[in-house]
C-alpha cells in the first residue's frame, strides 16, 4: 500500500513538474492568436494579425537577417575550428589534451552576460569594436562547446578499426577522414551544428553588448520592442521562433535519428 502511494505521487510529482515547464509556453503560443491588442488570458477571440505585423515591422526583418547570418557564419566558424579539434583531443593521450579540452567547453560554464562583458573590451582593445564581426567571433566562442562536445563524444565511441583498416588498405589521412571518419562522425556533427545554430540564433546577453544599428540581432530588438509597446507581436514572434526549432529537430530526427546523435553524450 505504501509502494503504491509512493508511486501516485511520484506520478503526480512529474505530471506538475511538465505542466509547469510547458504552460508558460503554451500560453505564449495561444496569445499569440488573440485578437486583442493586449496581452490577456483566456483569450477573448482568436486572430491572426500579429503574425502579419511581424512582417510590417522592418527593424523586425533586418534584425531576422543579421540572427540567420550570425547563426550560419559562428556554426560554419565553429565547425571548422571545433571538428578538428575534438577528433584530435578525443583520443590524444597527452598530458595537456584534457585541459585543452576543458577549456574548449569553458563558456558552457561561464556566464553569458561575461562573455559578452570581457568580449566587448578586448575586442574593443585590438580594434574590432562594435561590429558585425565581433558579433560573430563572440557568437563564436559560444557555439564551439556545441561542436566540440558533440563530435568529441561520437569520435571517441568510434572504433579504431575502420580507420586502421583504411590505412592498411593504402588510404592516406586525408582519404581516411573523407571516406571513414567523416561519414561516421556526421550525426555529431550535425547535432552540434543544431546546437549551435540554435543557440546563436536565441543569443540575447552576448548580443546586447554589440548591438547597432547594422548589428541588431533579433532578440534585441525584441527586447527593444517589449520596452516600449506590450502587444502580442512578441508572442507571434516567440511562436515563429518556437516552431524554428521544432522544424530543425524534426528534420535533423528524420536525416540522423536523435538516438544516434544523442547516444554519445
Amino acid at each position: 500500500m505504501n509502494r503504491d502511494w509512493i508511486n501516485l505521487g511520484l506520478a503526480a510529482f512529474v505530471v506538475l513538474f511538465f505542466v509547469f515547464m510547458l504552460a508558460p509556453i503554451l500560453i505564449v503560443v495561444l496569445v499569440s492568436f488573440t485578437s486583442a491588442g493586449y496581452v490577456s488570458f483566456p483569450i477573448p477571440g482568436w486572430s491572426l494579425k500579429w503574425f502579419a505585423h511581424i512582417f510590417e515591422y522592418q527593424p523586425f526583418i533586418d534584425a531576422l537577417i543579421v540572427s540567420i547570418e550570425i547563426a550560419i557564419g559562428a556554426t560554419i566558424l565553429s565547425c571548422l575550428i571545433g571538428v578538428p579539434a575534438a577528433i584530435f583531443l578525443a583520443r590524444s593521450r597527452s598530458t595537456w589534451a584534457s585541459g585543452v579540452m576543458t577549456f574548449l567547453l569553458s563558456p558552457l560554464s561561464m556566464p553569458m552576460i561575461v562573455i559578452g562583458f570581457a568580449s566587448l573590451f578586448f575586442l574593443s582593445l585590438i580594434g574590432v569594436g562594435i561590429s558585425f564581426a565581433a558579433l560573430l567571433i563572440t557568437h563564436t566562442v559560444v557555439c564551439l562547446p556545441y561542436i566540440v562536445r558533440t563530435v568529441a563524444g561520437v569520435y571517441a565511441g568510434m572504433p579504431r578499426s575502420y580507420e586502421e583498416a583504411a590505412a592498411i588498405l593504402g588510404a592516406n589521412p586525408l582519404l581516411t577522414f573523407w571516406h571513414v571518419t567523416l561519414p561516421l562522425i556526421r550525426p555529431g556533427i550535425m547535432a552540434g551544428s543544431l546546437f549551435s545554430f540554435l543557440t546563436s540564433f536565441d543569443n540575447l546577453p552576448i548580443s546586447y553588448f554589440f548591438g547597432s544599428a547594422s548589428t541588431n540581432t533579433l532578440p534585441v530588438v525584441m527586447l527593444s520592442y517589449m520596452e516600449n509597446q506590450f502587444d502580442p507581436t512578441i508572442a507571434a514572434l516567440s511562436t515563429l521562433q518556437l516552431l524554428l526549432a521544432v522544424i530543425a529537430l524534426r528534420i535533423v530526427d528524420r536525416v540522423y535519428g536523435i538516438d544516434k546523435m544523442t547516444v554519445a553524450g
